[in-house]
């Protein structure tokens, strides 16, 4: 009789119901989703960040309702089960996903208060890039993306919302899977000068795009808060493949592109060049010059392979992957060369409640003269400038064997040229630079689940890249830059980060309506870096390139090193009501290395945000009048402090040095800053997020501004104070601007059709620079409200990016040209006048999607609305009589200055390409950026194939990019980059031309 009663008494009190709710599609957990048994009031939970659930007490019959924004209700009657996978139908898929934030922690979009944009990996590996984040400009607002112009391999300068420091990095932090990465780059320069005329990498550039799963563009400050002292840039958060429990899968691509130049400036070929003369001023020729620039240029190739499989089960899963570039630059013997290989394995134990997570990369890379701008070591001056007269033919003989001295020496017809020009062919086959780098990536993370709501998760990383470089210059070699037998350079080092942090995570409710997510944690990070070289003159062997043949007695050792940490306190909490109502606090304590000594080295960071699901708190009467033309609605805003990475070391009391040159001591690089504080910004943005007719239709925007302070601020010392240089901290750069995003998408019948545009549009402004600052040295007050920082002037009210010229045209006391009849045009130093700003008004992207029976068109069209650009390159053209707008003038037989005021041409270009002012181009353009065409074959064509049944898809693509300049004033691509720093844009001087690229692919899954 008791046993009986018990059972019916177990009956009535039920039992605990588990599961987890996922979308229906693609099986992502909803986080948040509501899980109530019908008509008992109160009795239920909300699903964590896994989309898990437990609801207790459940009665057998019982029926669970669940409910979340965006998908269609679903009633599920409990029966004999104990564990339950609910799958929900969206009625628009975009409404709420999980998406991956700072730090790696998961959390429900729809709670952000903040931008984040999410990026699938087709959008990388559809039309694929050496640098991957290439493959993002234009279709993510917020981001201005430019590509450096030294090609396949280059570095990229990624901004987002406007340059906020003066003297840091304005780059974009990258993070991936959740772990903040050394991006080593030398981003120093401005696009000007001689100067080594090379771009450096980066460390980004080099991973595996198929590796790739998603990316998460955190755009503004408030997203990225937890990452403090590194966070008021932006960042990309890089979420990678990971294993499937399940059979075998594997996929293979291979791809092959072929390049040429896009945007060449405009040359004559009809007007020579005087004897004794290197300049093509002279007569017309009886017949034009066959030198054609193009011709130079070889069609660059691409081959990029990559393999991956996957396996595993429940408990364990497996990826591998291998991939190559192998590349052939438009510049004859430039090559770059790229092997990846990645393994990762995700394990569970102890009744899955411990997770291992663990991932091993190497990457080996080889680059041959990758060449960017300026007039050292780069083929393309002497390639332009060549005499008309002249015939480009002969010097395709490079060189020539010289029986007297037992080598080969340079043939070149024109000498010098005044510029240090060589022959392009010797460039290119006889000034070699050569590097390689190896890169060790090593990633671990261990979770263990104390309960349903509760984990604690370590993570550590390693992270080391040894580089190796030389430059061989050969005997003949201009003098500047090589003496009489040839020249020889070596270095190598390398560059290593180690992370480790650790986490307590929190996720469950805390009372009737209300879910608490939170996170605490501590992380330590270390970047070191060495590095050491040998440098001189060949003594005794002509293009003898050893250590031993090099002149001891000249020679120039070097040894370079800096090392900085940072450790961290961090915390967030994201307390949600009734899965509508969302605020966000999170807090982090920084103590970087590079405030060691100062007066307060821990800094604070806080945020605080809140977002609210208008179609969730407005009455069910409310919701139904809206729809179905307002889906969803949410309204969110947020204020943060974050700081910028601190550019120095050795700024602090006791942690300067001295540098020994010659065997004699250099003054102090600074003097010592007690008061060193990091850069700190802060930022508020206010927003919307919105989906229109069952989602077809999407929108949103953000406002947003910044504020960032404690800029430093540089003035050059006297020797004698046995320093070069002071440091104050002052100023306010502020930037202002707007994201938006309009999307369409919609499927009628087999016929589908999407759209994105995105507009984006930042202003920047100086607020306050240094007025009155203290000199401790001269204990006297300067003003350094007037900066010249590379090529831009620093004004209160102006901008980072604004251009001054400080040269004109000599003018009488009336603003009249003076000018006498047959001699110079005479130049004048004037006050500085402002030229324009190299900062674009808007930049836009607008991209269109096809498909219907396995064909998919993709269609992306880019725009930059205003700015400005300079071309050095132009003046030197126009200097040297090889423009066609000198042809043009010599058509002319004159330039009109004015009414009844002409000058001779070359009188005129000889003056006018000293002057900036007078090449000065508008930086607006329209192209078309990018485009392709797939088609998947059908799974019934490739099951009756020689394929099989193992092949589980194939598709085949052809795509191009660059395809058509639609508006550009220009005479160059005003969207390349010299540098990818700060001070590096809006500047050609002899840049490698932007490239047209058309290719094919193949993908295999199996």
């Amino acid at each position: 009789m008791s046993i009986f009663f018990v059972a019916v008494s177990a009956m009535a009190q039920g039992k605990s119901i588990s599961g987890v709710v996922r979308d229906a599609a693609d099986h992502e957990p909803l986080v948040g989703a509501s899980v109530m048994v019908k008509g008992a009031s109160g009795q239920g939970a909300l699903t964590d960040i896994n989309g898990k659930f437990t609801v207790k007490n459940v009665k057998a019959g019982a029926t669970l309702v669940v409910t979340y924004v965006g998908y269609t209700k679903q009633e599920v009657v409990v029966g004999d089960q104990t564990e339950l996978v609910i799958n929900m139908a969206s009625a628009d898929k975009q409404l709420d996903k999980v998406v991956v934030t700072a730090l790696g922690i998961k959390r429900s979009q729809k709670a952000l208060s903040y931008n984040v944009q999410e990026v699938k990996s087709d959008a990388l590996t559809t039309v694929k890039d050496a640098n991957f984040m290439n493959s993002l400009s234009g279709k993510v607002a917020g981001v201005n993306i430019q590509r450096s112009s030294s090609g396949v391999g280059g570095g990229t300068r990624v901004v987002m919302r406007g340059n906020k420091s003066i003297s840091g990095d304005n780059n974009v932090l990258y993070v991936v899977d959740g772990v903040p990465i050394g991006n080593n780059a030398d981003r120093a320069g401005d696009g000007s000068g001689f100067g080594s005329g090379r771009t450096s990498s980066e460390g980004i550039s080099n991973f595996n795009p198929e590796d790739i799963e998603s990316i998460s563009v955190l755009t503004g400050p408030s997203a990225a808060a937890l990452y403090g002292a590194s966070a008021a840039n932006g960042v990309i958060l890089i979420n990678t493949k990971k294993g499937v429990a399940g059979q075998f899968r594997a996929n293979f691509s291979s791809s092959t592109e072929f390049s040429n130049p896009f945007i060449l400036p405009r040359f004559q070929n009809i007007y020579g060049n005087k004897p004794g003369e290197v300049s093509s001023w002279g007569d017309k020729l009886a017949t034009p010059s066959k030198h054609n620039v193009k011709d130079f240029f070889r069609t660059g190739t691409t081959f990029n392979n990559a393999f991956s499989f996957s396996t595993g089960t429940d408990k364990n899963q497996t990826y591998f992957s291998a991939s190559s570039i192998n590349s052939r630059g438009i510049v004859p013997n430039n090559a770059y060369h790229r092997y990846n290989v990645s393994l990762r394995n995700t394990a569970k134990f102890l009744n899955d409640k411990l997770t291992l997570d663990v991932t091993a990369n190497y990457v080996r890379e080889y680059a041959n003269n990758m060449v960017s701008f300026g007039t050292y070591f780069n083929p393309i001056v002497g390639l332009y400038l060549y005499p008309r007269g002249m015939d480009f033919d002969q010097e395709k003989h490079f060189e020539r064997y010289d029986d007297a001295r037992h080598y080969s020496v340079q043939q070149w017809g024109p000498g010098d040229m005044g510029l240090e020009a060589q022959n392009p062919y010797w460039v290119a086959y006889r000034n070699l630079r050569p590097e390689v780098k190896d890169r060790y990536m090593l990633f671990g993370l261990l979770k263990y689940d104390i309960s349903k709501e509760l984990n604690v998760a370590g993570r550590a990383r390693l992270d080391k890249t040894d580089t190796e470089n030389e430059d061989k210059r050969y005997a003949t070699t201009t003098s500047t830059l090589a003496k009489p037998l040839g020249t020889y350079r070596y270095s190598s080092g390398y560059y290593k980060q180690q992370y480790v942090d650790f986490m307590v995570n929190y996720s469950g409710d805390v009372a009737r309506d209300y879910h608490l997510t939170a996170n605490v944690g501590t992380s330590y990070e270390e970047y070191d870096s060495k590095g050491s070289g040998y440098a001189g003159d060949l003594l005794r062997i002509a293009n003898k390139f050893i250590y031993s043949n090099i002149d001891a007695a000249n020679a120039t050792p070097s040894q370079t090193g800096e090392r900085k940490s940072n450790f961290a306190v961090f915390g967030s909490a994201e307390l949600a009501w009734r899965n509508a109502l969302y605020l966000t606090v999170t807090g982090r304590t920084d103590k970087p290395s590079q405030l060691v000594n100062s007066a307060d080295p821990w800094i604070f960071y806080p945020s605080v945000g809140v977002s609210a699901i208008v179609t969730e708190l407005i009455g069910d009467k409310a919701r139904a009048a809206l729809r179905p033309a307002l889906t969803f609605l949410k309204v969110r805003g947020s204020y943060t402090e974050v700081g910028s990475p601190i550019p120095f070391i050795g700024l602090t009391p006791g942690t300067q040095t001295r540098k020994l040159k010659g065997g004699k001591l250099e003054p102090f690089d600074y003097y010592p800053l007690p008061n060193l504080k990091a850069e700190r910004t802060r930022s508020f943005e206010l927003g919307i997020d919105s989906r229109w007719f069952d989602g077809a239709l999407s929108f949103a925007a953000t406002i947003y501004q910044s504020n960032t302070y404690n800029q430093l601020l540089g003035t050059d010392l006297d020797a004698s104070t046995g320093y070069k240089k002071l440091y104050v901290q002052a100023g306010n750069v502020r930037n202002r601007g707007i994201e938006m995003t309009l999307g369409f998408n919609k499927t009628f019948g087999q016929f589908g059709y999407n759209t994105s545009l995105t507009a984006t549009a930042n202003r920047n402004k100086i607020i306050r620079l240094g007025s009155g600052v203290y000199n401790p040295i001269t204990k006297q007050r300067v003003d350094l409200n007037d900066l010249q920082v590379g090529r831009f002037r620093l004004r209160e009210g102006g901008e980072i990016g604004d251009v001054y010229a400080t040269q004109a045209l000599e003018r009488d006391s009336k603003g009249r040209l003076v000018y006498e009849e047959g001699a110079p045009l005479r130049t004048m130093t004037t006050a500085p006048y402002k030229l324009g700003s190299v900062n674009a008004k808007w930049n836009l992207g607008w991209r269109h999607g096809f498909s219907f029976k396995g064909f998919d068109l993709n269609v992306l069209f880019t725009a930059r609305l205003g700015g400005i650009v300079i071309s050095k390159t132009q003046a030197t053209l126009d200097k040297f009589g090889v423009s066609q707008a000198t042809a043009d003038a010599r058509a002319q037989g004159k330039v009109n200055l004015g009414p009844g005021f002409d000058v001779n041409p070359r009188i005129y270009y000889d003056a006018v390409s000293q002057l900036d002012a007078y090449y000065v181009y508008s930086a607006t353009n329209v192209r078309l950026q990018e485009m392709s065409l797939t088609y998947s074959l059908p799974q019934s064509f490739i099951n009756k194939s020689f394929l099989g049944k193992a092949v589980r898809g194939a598709s085949l693509s052809v795509y191009g990019t660059n395809l058509w300049m639609i508006y550009n004033k220009a005479p160059y691509d005003p969207e390349l980059t010299a540098s990818t720093g700060t001070f590096g844009q809006g500047y050609d001087y002899f840049m490698l031309p932007s490239q047209r690229t058309l290719g094919a692919s193949l993908k295999l899954n199996f």
